[in-house]
């Protein structure tokens, strides 16, 4: 039986004394949770410290935004996973469309993001995948999406890939108010399941973990959850406020 993942990633948000106030709130009120059912915040970097404190002794677990290929070195900037692992995180979120544009990572990065993140003792690694509106208007949704688990799963193994959860996250509706339909997004997830048992097995297909990101929120969030193949949701802006990301919590719990 896959589990329930609802995770809250705060991006460039939140001074660490500002991410402590949201935490508290949020692990105050989420009380007992059903076995199936994991939550997950990933505040900032400079926040993971206050936060961690803040969540210890809750259900709620930490998570990390990013994190280098590099075990150390000169790599100014970026952050090692053995310095992640030093604050308690447990998930480490990988390929989001914000860091494939922004920072120009590529899939080959990514594939050594995973591949080194296997390496340690994380829980789950976040692989996250989708298409921008001009690829989905151009019937080319699957194709891209389906690329990106290929080349970003490449060289993980059977056993592994069970400490892999991939989250769908099509480009156009992050941030912009925009969702895909419960149809579109179901549509994506049952492709995503097939090629992971192309790529593995029917065991490893069943028992993914296929989270939807994209302007997720209390209203259309148990609609997409209703479908067989969406186990989950990668949230944003809603996840910043503890009244708004509690209510998406309550909505499926």
């Amino acid at each position: 039986m896959r589990k329930t993942f609802l995770a809250g990633n705060w991006k460039m948000n939140y001074t660490s004394a500002e991410a402590s106030i949201v935490a508290k709130k949020i692990a105050t009120e989420v009380k007992a949770l059903k076995d199936d059912f994991v939550i997950m915040i990933a505040p900032p970097f400079t926040a993971l410290s206050k936060v961690s404190e803040c969540i210890k002794g809750s259900n709620i677990l930490l998570g990390a935004q990013n994190m280098s290929y590099m075990e150390s070195g000169a790599r100014t900037s970026e952050i090692s996973p053995s310095m992640l692992l030093e604050f308690g995180v447990e998930y480490v979120i990988l390929g989001h469309s914000e860091c494939r544009l922004y920072l120009a990572e590529t899939d080959e990065i990514i594939n050594k993001k995973i591949l080194t993140g296997l390496k340690h003792s994380f829980k789950y690694l976040i692989l996250c995948v989708g298409e921008t509106l001009d690829e989905r208007d151009s019937g080319k949704t699957l194709d891209v999406v389906l690329n990106q688990v290929k080349k970003g799963l490449d060289g993980v193994s059977e056993s592994d890939i069970k400490r892999i959860i991939l989250a769908y996250e099509p480009v156009w509706a992050i941030g912009t108010g925009k969702t895909a339909t419960k149809e579109e997004a179901e549509e994506v997830h049952r492709a995503i399941r097939l090629e992971i048992m192309k790529l593995y097995s029917k065991s490893a297909s069943d028992n993914i973990i296929i989270q939807y990101g994209g302007s997720v929120n209390s209203s259309n969030v148990k609609e997409l959850m209703n479908e067989p193949n969406i186990d989950g949701a990668l949230i944003g802006g809603a996840s910043l406020k503890a009244e708004s990301f509690l209510s998406i919590i309550n909505n499926v719990c």
